[in-house]
Formats: structure tokens, sequence, C-alpha cells
């Protein structure tokens, strides 16, 4: 027996499949570039899907898995076996071997290995490190080597620096100060006000000295002194209300005046932009043969 399918209201049959499909597809967690990453645990940089962890693995892979065998032993380890260069040693180490003296075998091997003579000679060139000939030692060195070799004079005009702390005379010790100079010593005392007193509302805020009241001032002072009077051609300045003539309340508009104060008259914009005849083909078009240029242009590319 076939179930009838339910009819939606548009006239189409949906059933779950489409329904499915109509779901928006969900975000995959790999394209989540936002994730925060936590460096030095376990977990992997990208998300595991389930179906990989109930996977069980193939023979070949648990052949791969199976730690390598050492198939010869070493008799003596090294002590950063493990260790990755660190001190730290691994094996423990009894206390026979710090007092065990060595044996001639070893101190023989221990010995640095000597320069051979061929090296020495093609060297390019000889330091005191390595041992310096008779012959050099003996030489005399020339006027003109002594002349180089003396160390280079201080020009006349140097000066050594002066030390930071200067000492102090014997006579500036036993000095005494005169009067004068113990009462220039003295602080001045200042009062910490922000502010002059005065005891008139009307003076001013600092004292004017007398000698500055009666000075008589200098004509130049007094052509200085003089405000900037206003030029003859200046306009006083109009009024930000322009007052309307009696004339322009009582003229009459033109009929051309009329006829540009009235507003645009344009259609719609739904009628402007619909064309009925937009998908309409002409009576040529439909008689048109293709050329054979235009057929190989209309074939897709195949790839």
């Amino acid at each position: 027996m076939v179930q009838q399918r339910s009819a939606s209201p548009h006239g189409f049959h949906s059933n779950e499949w489409l329904q499915d499909l109509a779901k928006p597809k969900p975000t995959k967690d790999v394209w989540n570039y936002h994730r925060k990453l936590i460096w030095g645990n376990q977990d992997p940089i990208w998300p595991v899907s389930p179906n990989t962890l109930l996977r069980q693995p193939s023979a070949r892979i648990l052949s791969l898995a199976r730690p390598r065998e050492v198939v010869e032993k070493p008799k003596s380890r090294s002590l950063f076996w493990y260790s990755c260069g660190q001190i730290s040693e691994i094996w423990k180490r009894s206390s026979a071997v710090y007092s065990a003296l060595p044996s001639k075998r070893l101190l023989k091997l221990a010995e640095p290995r000597p320069i051979s003579a061929t090296y020495l000679k093609l060297r390019p060139r000889i330091s005191p490190v390595w041992p310096i000939s008779s012959s050099t030692l003996s030489c005399k060195a020339s006027h003109r080597i002594l002349i180089l070799a003396q160390a280079r004079g201080i020009h006349p005009n140097f000066k050594f620096p002066e030390q930071t702390e200067r000492e102090i005379s014997k006579a500036a010790r036993r000095a005494e100060a005169t009067p004068r100079l113990q009462q220039l010593a003295h602080p001045v005392v200042r009062k910490q006000l922000q502010f002059y007193e005065n005891t008139c509302m009307e003076a001013p805020i600092r004292q004017i000295p007398l000698t500055t009241l009666q000075a008589v001032p200098s004509p130049r002072l007094l052509e200085l002194a003089r405000p900037k009077t206003i030029p003859s051609e200046s306009a006083i300045d109009r009024s930000p209300e322009w007052p309307v003539s009696a004339a322009a309340k009582q003229a009459v508009a033109s009929p051309r005046l009329m006829e540009l104060s009235h507003p645009a008259n344009r259609a719609p914009t739904n009628l402007v932009q619909f064309n009925p005849d937009a998908f309409i083909v002409k009576e040529s078009a439909k008689r048109a043969f293709c050329t054979e240029r235009v057929k190989t242009l209309a074939q897709p590319i195949t790839r």
C-alpha cells in the first residue's frame, strides 16, 4: 500500500527528504580558524571524527606500530643516552669509580696529540704560541723599526682631566665671613600666597612706584597710545534681517514665472523601470541565420 503524500499549500508535494535538503548546511569544525589551540597537551590540532575512533586498525598498521627491536645490545651505554645532552646522568656510578687510579694506557691516551713538523712549516704566519727560531731572537732591529716601535707621545696642549672633588685651601678654611656675607647668606623669606594684599579694591595688583606715576610720556608714546579709529569709507554692519520693500510685496508674477514655479511631473519609478516590450523578439531576429563562425564559438570547450 502506497502512502499518499500530503500536498503543501503551494501545490508541491513535500516529504522528509525535501525537508532535510531544505535545512542549511552545518558549519564544519575544521573551517573554524578562530578555534583556540593549547600547546603542550595531547589533543590533536584538527578534531578526529567518531568513525575514525571506532575503526579497527589493519594488520599492516599494527605491524608498523610495533617498536623496533635492538638485536645487539651495547655493552657500555653512554651517560647521555637518554638525557638529550644534559649534565644529569642516567646510570649511577659507584663510589669506587671516584677513588680508582688511571692506568698507564689511559694516561698515554689522555695526552694531547703532538703537532707535526710539516704542519708548522706550512703555516702562513708564526705566533708567539709556537716556538720562535734562535735567529729571530738574536737579530738586531734596524733604525727604522726602532723609530716605528716608539710609542706615540702626548700632544703638548693635552691636559689631564681634573678631579671631581677640588681640595679646599687652608686659607679658605681659616677665613672668617664678613657681616655682609652673613647677611647675604640668609635665605629670603617670602610669603607663600597666591595673591597680593590690597587695602583698596580699585588699587592695582602690584604697587606702582611714585617715579612711574610722576613720569611724563613722550610724544611718540602719546601717539602710540591713541586708539585705532574707524576709516571714513567703512560701512556699518547690515542687519541679518532683510526688509522686504513695498514694491516687492505688491508685485504680480508673470505667466512665465508661474510656469517655471510648477514642480516637474515625472512618472513613478515602478512604471519607468517596467518595459513590456523587453522580452519581445523582433521579426528580423526570428528570420536571421547563424554564421559558421558563430556556430564555432557557440560550441562548449572540451576539457
